[in-house]
């Protein structure tokens, strides 16, 4: 060809965006015009093209008055971008890129299919997949990207689409001929997603599976190909499908015997089917030539004409996917489905809901409008759907990308373009020697007139930048065009009458904790899965589950980002990834070269939508940042106002946050609240820094949410406890974040204030481990603090760490601190100063004389009447303790009324668990499990979990007693795992010790024991744990023995126990020791001294009643042995027995067996 160049200087490249190179660079080609007119040129390289295609490619609709002058300047400026003058000539019909087309991309890849698809023919699958391979790896993603919308080359994209997927179909054949059906296995699915009619596609899927011997899979490919084809065309498989099935359905296929996709032999070969993939789009002369060869002066045909070409049959749409005689009419052959829609290379997770929803939307609304953030999945969302809803719309579905879209005006013309419309021109002659032009009509009066009379539905996607065009030009279509549907994907509404916008949600994402094995079905897991899988071949999370979840959670379900981290699996683990994730934006920057530059990297997502921010927009969002967990329009105000932001125009800013999908607002009990996505609140918190704003917003910040606490504190502890407790839970993460601020930046009157005020919210809600950390962090550094805030901190410490069962010792002495200091305090102390004494009595066995007796005087003395109804609490508790159950019944009656009337729910549920404790006691379960449920049922409103695990033990025990060991059992089961779960050691112990005597009971001895040594085991693994624990361990683990006969064993683990009850003065525990020891006794042959030591039994706990199961036994045992006089009179003298006499009486049966008190005491 005369005038070529071929020298391999220079190459271009159309498959995805335009690339020009030389040796070691590229060539920047800029400005849309500049690369509109090399695109021409390129897509008939060495050829010449005709001015008017140049002008109607180059300009569009917007021509320039002076057209010739413009376009020989615009000619002049790619010579000068090119750097070689005589690569672009003119001629009077118009001009030529002089190149060898060999050196464009496009051409070579034509070329190469060309040549793949012969030796294919051939009998060659050997070479025929090396050519294909060659010819696919030139594509980088759609061909000429950044001119999406051009209707002068969108036929030849939709020209290179067509051949590029008959050459994946060749490709496929190469794959199946060669024996690689694992690989194309993995690959069809997708492409049949993407191009469901193909028959060609299903018939190499099933050959595929086959191959593989997953027979049953294949012959449900073909079911599934039948189903396809019956839904949407009202047609059965061709009969060459249908021979195949039936083949493989007896067994008889075999791929060696040609098989219905082979290309020679057996079934016949390939007719009207790939053969004519390539020759009927266009001829390729001599292997080098460009890809249509029309004659000199003749321009190619426009999409409008391709499109009916497609649509006819000739194009390689459908003669690729005629299996495959002339004479077997391709299923898709009685009905077309008119669309530009993307193809799919990947799979669509975890969106059928949405799909469902928003096609719903479509069939009752004209306007749907998907919204949300940068990588929310909209684009891929609204494609889904518009195939979903395809077969409603006669005229189509058609996709409109305003991304590539750069002035609003151009919006029109974009939708005109993507629907492939075109009318007649009249051409506009001047003086000869001039070039005749088309005179252009108004492109949205063309628009309504080709769409008046159409049913079909437009997408346009991308519309954030140029909402107000794009809403402009949805307004007078759907006003004009009765039978045509939007469906717009924004990162704000459209905003007009009519619109239904419908938020696209974040992919579900699986709890904090949950089973491994169902995290993994998970939407959000199961993206990461599918796309790590493309970049490490067979991935599956097994081990790295909880990695992969955390990945999913701090990445907010969004797919794009859960795509982009997937990506780095090429290098990194799961669990490295979610290690790095706090630097988001340097490590996620993997996306496809393919993609537009603002989906390549997580940082350009959301820098999109900065750009569009104005100036107060970008004020707020910087500021927000320093929210964590979400925000009230009154924390907005009070925290982000300021220079450049009044607080009068928080709520608008704040509005437009919302609509711009920087910001969700949700319903939070009766409350809006504002959320911002992590990645999001990341990039703000960057720009925060930037503008030197950092230490002045979280000093606000601090502030405001330090005030909050300390006014809601008082509230959980009366009738707005519940409400109180709701807006500390929604605000916690706020809090935490007011708190380490507070901390790090040494504002320890903030973080002490916190501290203080968020106590018993913490208590109450089960943030024990985390709140005595916080405390515990402060005790240092804030030494030189108000007293008064630091004792509180103190007992913040040590109640929410004895309540949790860590660092007891140091709990221990800081309370102790804590009761010392507040001997004499005034003013009088917080109410949580004044429980120091109490809690550490009832959990860490405070002694008499660090001031527990005193304390509780002056509780009675507080002003406040929470703290004086909590002393009837602790005192009812400490009698019962003490053996005075009467008493004890009276101070817990006395609590009730008292907590039922400041309307506190924790203090009602302990008072009501207390009293039916007592109810236990006397033999009445009935009466103490309505309590008990009643006391649960109040602390669900709290949402207090810790507390409610405590008092399940207790059903479980009343439902044991009632009869229903089956339900006792479940329910401690399930409280056990949760109590596991939770890290709660102290609720586990208690419950292990439960079922261990449930065990015992129900003769399930070595059960029993394998509970008992895990408890021992949190026993010895828990340091400074109180005394009593271990004696009601120790004291089960003797009676265990001594039901199966071991005395000695029996002797030995009371003796243990009793020597741990003597160093507590719960008198519960003592009695279970003595209980235990009488069993010993009569077991050994002694029912004197066992009667005794009951009766020293029941005068110690202050009851008589026998309940319980061992008490019982050894009751009835001994009084079988006795007679009911003798035992009632060896019983009678065992109450006259004091503490002192009755620990003595039991120790001589630990040392000395039964021979210390034989025939009791007379």
């Amino acid at each position: 060809m005369e005038g070529v160049k071929a020298d391999g200087e220079i190459s271009f490249a159309i498959l995805g965006p335009l690339l020009v190179r030389r040796p070691g660079k590229t060539v920047e080609v800029t400005g849309r015009r500049l690369r509109a007119l090399l695109a021409l040129l390129l897509l008939d390289a060495g050829r010449t093209v005709p001015i008017d295609r140049i002008v109607a490619g180059v300009w569009e609709e917007h021509l320039p008055n002076a057209v010739g002058n413009a376009l020989q300047a615009l000619v002049s400026r790619l010579r000068a971008i090119l750097d070689d003058r005589e690569l672009v000539r003119g001629g009077p019909a118009g001009y030529r890129l002089a190149v060898d087309p060999d050196l464009v991309d496009a051409h070579r890849f034509a070329r190469l299919a060309a040549r793949g698809h012969a030796a294919l023919a051939a009998g060659s699958p050997g070479d025929a997949a090396t050519a294909l391979r060659a010819a696919l790896a030139l594509w980088r993603g759609p061909a000429l990207a950044d001119l999406a919308g051009n209707d002068i080359v969108a036929a030849a994209v939709a020209r290179f689409d067509a051949l590029r997927l008959a050459a994946l179909e060749d490709r496929f054949e190469t794959d199946l001929l060669l024996g690689r059906h694992t690989e194309a296995a993995a690959e069809l699915p997708a492409l049949i997603a993407a191009h469901p009619l193909r028959e060609r596609l299903r018939d190499q899927l099933m050959r595929a599976l086959y191959g593989m011997g997953r027979r049953v899979e294949a012959l449900a490919a073909f079911e599934e190909a039948r189903a396809a084809f019956a839904a949407e065309l009202g047609a059965d498989p061709s009969p060459r499908l249908s021979r195949l099935h039936l083949a493989m359905l007896r067994g008889e296929w075999a791929e060696a015997a040609g098989g219905t996709g082979s290309v020679a032999g057996g079934a016949g070969p390939v007719v009207g089917g790939a053969e004519s993939a390539v020759s009927d789009v266009g001829p390729v002369v001599g292997g080098a030539g460009p890809v249509v060869d029309a004659p000199p002066g003749v321009s190619p045909p426009r999409p409008a004409a391709l499109s009916a070409h497609l649509r006819s049959g000739r194009g390689s749409e459908h003669a690729a996917s005629r299996v495959y005689d002339r004479d077997d009419p391709s299923p898709e052959a009685g009905k077309t489905r008119r669309s530009n829609l993307r193809a799919r290379f990947t799979s669509f997770v975890g969106r059928e809901r949405d799909v469902a929803r928003t096609a719903g939307l479509l069939g009752e609304h004209r306007l749907v409008t998907l919204l949300g953030p940068g990588g929310a999945g909209k684009s891929r969302l609204a494609d889904e759907v518009a195939e979903t809803v395809a077969d409603r719309m006669s005229d189509g579905v058609w996709l409109v990308e305003l991304a590539p879209v750069a002035e609003p005006s151009e919006v029109p013309q974009a939708v005109f373009s993507a629907l492939e419309l075109r009318d007649g021109l009249p051409v506009a002659t001047g003086p000869p020697g001039t070039v005749a032009v088309p005179t252009p009509r108004a492109p949205q009066a063309r628009l309504l007139s080709a769409l008046a009379d159409k049913r079909l539905l437009i997408v346009l996607d991308n519309c954030e930048h140029v909402v107000e065009a794009a809403a402009a030009l949805a307004d007078r279509i759907l006003a004009a065009c009765p039978g045509v549907r939007v469906l717009a994907t924004s990162r704000e509404p459209l905003g007009i009458t009519g619109e239904v916008a419908w938020p696209v949600p974040p992919l579900d994402l699986p709890p904090v904790g949950g089973d491994p094995e169902r995290v993994l079905g998970y939407p959000a897991v199961r993206l990461f899965t599918e796309r790590a899988a493309a970049v490490r071949p067979g991935y599956r999370p097994g081990g790295e589950a909880a990695a992969v979840a955390r990945i999913c959670r701090e990445l907010d379900g969004m797919p794009l980002a859960i795509e982009l981290a997937a990506a780095r699996l090429r290098s990194l683990s799961a669990g490295q990834i979610a290690d790095r994730l706090d630097d988001r934006f340097r490590l996620l920057t993997g996306g496809s070269r393919t993609a537009m530059p603002r989906h390549q990297t997580l940082r350009a997502v959301v820098e999109w939508s900065w750009d569009l921010l104005d100036g107060q927009e970008r004020v707020l969002v910087r500021r927000l940042a320093v929210f964590a967990g979400g925000a009230t329009l009154d924390s907005v105000e009070r925290v982000c106002s300021g220079a450049g932001l009044a607080r009068d125009d928080v709520l608008d800013v704040l509005s437009r946050l919302v609509d711009k999908s920087l910001l969700t607002a949700y319903d939070h009990g009766g409350t809006i609240r504002y959320r911002m996505l992590e990645t999001i609140r990341a990039y703000a918190a960057e720009r925060l820094a930037e503008a030197g704003e950092q230490d002045t917003v979280r000093l606000a910040h601090a502030t405001f949410f330090t005030g909050l606490a300390e006014a809601r504190d008082p509230e959980t502890r009366g009738r707005r406890q519940v409400e109180a407790l709701a807006e500390l839970t929604a605000e916690h993460d706020n809090l935490l974040a007011a708190l380490r601020w507070s901390t790090e930046e040494a504002r320890y009157d903030l973080a002490l204030g916190l501290v203080g005020a968020l106590s018993w919210f913490w208590w109450l809600r089960g943030y024990r481990v985390e709140g005595a950390r916080r405390a515990r962090e402060l005790l240092g550094p804030a030494r030189g603090e108000a007293p008064q805030a630091l004792t509180l901190a103190r007992a913040c410490f040590g109640a929410l760490a004895i309540g949790a069962g860590i660092e007891l010792d140091t709990a221990r002495k800081e309370m102790a601190e804590v009761v010392r200091r507040t001997e004499t305090s005034d003013p009088p102390p917080h109410p949580l100063i004044m429980m120091a004494a109490p809690v550490v009595g009832m959990f860490g066995d405070l002694p008499a004389g660090e001031g527990r007796g005193s304390h509780l005087t002056r509780m009675f003395a507080h002003p406040d009447p929470w703290v004086v109804t909590s002393a009837h609490l602790f005192q009812g508790f400490e009698c019962f303790l003490m053996g005075r159950v009467r008493e004890g019944g009276q101070e817990m009656k006395t609590a009730l009324r008292g907590f039922r009337a400041l309307g506190d729910r924790w203090g009602t549920a302990n008072a009501l668990a207390a009293l039916a404790d007592m109810d236990f006691l006397h033999g009445e379960p009935a009466r103490a499990l309505e309590r008990i449920h009643a006391a649960v049922a109040l602390l669900e409103e709290l949402g207090a979990l810790d507390e409610i695990s405590q008092l399940r033990g207790r059903l479980a025990l009343g439902l044991k007693l009632e009869g229903d060991h089956a339900a006792a059992e479940e329910i401690l089961s399930e409280t056990l795992r949760n109590a596991r779960r939770n890290g709660d050691r102290i609720a586990a112990l208690n419950l292990l010790s439960a079922r261990g005597d449930f065990a015992r009971e129900d003769g399930a001895p070595a059960a029993a024991r394998r509970h008992y040594a895990e408890a021992l085991r949190i026993i010895e693994e828990t340091p400074s744990i109180p005394p009593q624990v271990g004696a009601v361990v120790n004291a089960s683990l003797g009676l265990l023995a001594e039901q199966e006969g071991d005395l000695s064993g029996s002797r030995k683990l009371l003796g243990v126990a009793l020597e741990q009850a003597e160093r507590t003065t719960e008198a519960p525990v003592l009695g279970l020791v003595l209980i235990g020891f009488a069993g010993q006794a009569v077991a050994e042959g002694d029912p004197g001294t066992a009667a005794v030591l009951l009766g020293a039994a029941a005068r110690i706990r202050g009851i008589d009643a026998v309940v319980d199961f061992d008490h019982v036994r050894i009751t009835e045992r001994t009084r079988a042995a006795l007679g009911a006089e003798e035992y009632g009179h060896q019983y009678g003298q065992g109450r006259l027995l004091n503490r002192e006499e009755a620990v003595e009486l039991a120790r001589g049966l630990s040392e000395g067996g039964g021979d210390a008190a034989c025939g009791g005491v007379s």
